[in-house]
């Protein structure tokens, strides 16, 4: 499943820079479903929250419409500058996406209500729910919310872990299995990629 659709040379660029520093990008299954989810719903605007030092831009830029806007938010200034390095690369120009340095928690409620297709979360999984309700306040009806890691290295489904970080991802797959406003799918791609849609 991860080698069904080979990544190219900047795919791979980002891919290893990203895991030099430390920033665990999202696999290739799980970057090739984001692709697909932002063209199923021919996405303008995306937020993405940690950039994966750019693996998972690429794939949403990919995915999106060519006027489309990403939106990325991250703490770590280091990670935006891989992220830049790789969207050029990749040939994405500057004009395509929006950097915004600092914690999600804060940078989130400065964004506009009900403005954007699409929210990908893939940062500190302690925050996860926090995350999911920003995500709701943020997307349009019909929009689609992604967090990766919805399974955690096999932690969520094991009762004994109880570790902070396994709590909250057990937590946001619980919210958005049980919220109405949403239509729920955990994908079995990589580490687990929890999506949802809003509904109308």
């Amino acid at each position: 499943m991860e080698e069904y659709l080979p990544e190219d040379e900047a795919l791979v660029n980002a891919r290893r820079r990203g895991e030099e520093v430390g920033a665990k990008p999202i696999g290739p299954a799980g970057g090739a479903a984001l692709r697909f989810l932002a063209t199923v719903i021919g996405a303008r605007t995306v937020v993405e929250i940690g950039t994966g030092c750019g693996v998972s831009g690429i794939c949403l830029l990919r995915g999106m419409r060519r006027d489309a806007v990403l939106t990325s938010v991250d703490v770590e200034p280091e990670h935006q500058r891989l992220a830049k390095l790789a969207y050029a690369e990749a040939g994405l120009g500057a004009s395509r996406t929006r950097m915004i340095v600092g914690r999600a928690l804060e940078v989130l409620p400065r964004l506009t209500d009900g403005a954007y297709d699409m929210v990908f979360c893939d940062a500190l999984k302690h925050e996860y729910p926090e995350y999911l309700t920003a995500a709701l306040r943020l997307l349009r009806p019909g929009g689609v919310l992604a967090f990766d890691n919805a399974l955690w290295h096999h932690r969520v489904a094991d009762p004994r872990r109880r570790d902070p970080d396994t709590l909250a991802v057990r937590e946001v797959n619980r919210m958005v299995r049980e919220d109405e406003r949403l239509v729920p799918l955990l994908l079995p791609v990589g580490d687990g990629l929890l999506c949802a849609v809003k509904r109308e």
